[in-house]
């Protein structure tokens, strides 16, 4: 398990699963902005869950995030895309509706740097959002994170084209 402040990584636990499936990937509204994939329908304890437990990954390493204080499922985060080549990695961080605005995500994204850098040994990682989702450039900002660029109408969510922000953190900007 990983700590931080306010929160824990922990292994995808079997329990963990039918709820982010149902707060999460079936909220379609806001799975659609967080996804670069069109949203499908899948049902309850498909293997093709974004959230089933699998094994260890080279390409990925999947958390359950929980609130320490209260033990209680906060959502989850990732690295995927892990180039052991290149030492980089994109984060993805999910936060169940009910935990969203209390700075729980600035704390996973720093956590998520400390398995990054002194775990893993990368030198960069790779933030991809929509260019209006201001809470989640307020916790990458407070995370060390810089706006790198925009990706103009690159993605499609809500029936219409969105800019895209690319955001970065590279291991000596990591705020440990």
């Amino acid at each position: 398990m990983l700590l931080g402040t306010h929160i824990t990584l922990r292994a995808r636990h079997e329990a963990d699963v039918p709820v982010l499936q149902n707060e999460l990937f079936d909220d379609v509204a806001t799975r659609s902005r967080a996804d670069s994939r069109p949203w499908r329908p899948l049902p309850p304890g498909s293997a093709q869950s974004p959230y089933a437990v699998t094994g260890p990954s080279e390409e990925a390493a999947c958390f359950s995030v929980v609130e320490t204080a209260s033990g209680e499922l906060a959502g989850e985060a990732l690295l995927w895309g892990i180039d052991a080549h290149n030492r980089s990695a994109h984060v993805g961080v999910a936060l169940r509706p009910g935990h969203r605005g209390r700075g729980l995500a600035a704390d996973v994204l720093r956590v998520l740097g400390h398995y990054a850098f002194p775990v893993l040994g990368l030198r960069r990682l790779q933030l991809e959002t929509l260019a209006d989702n201001t809470p989640m450039l307020r916790a990458a900002a407070t995370a060390g994170f810089t706006v790198e660029g925009r990706l103009r109408d690159a993605a499609w969510a809500g029936g219409r084209f969105e800019d895209q922000l690319v955001l970065g953190l590279l291991a000596e900007e990591w705020r440990g």
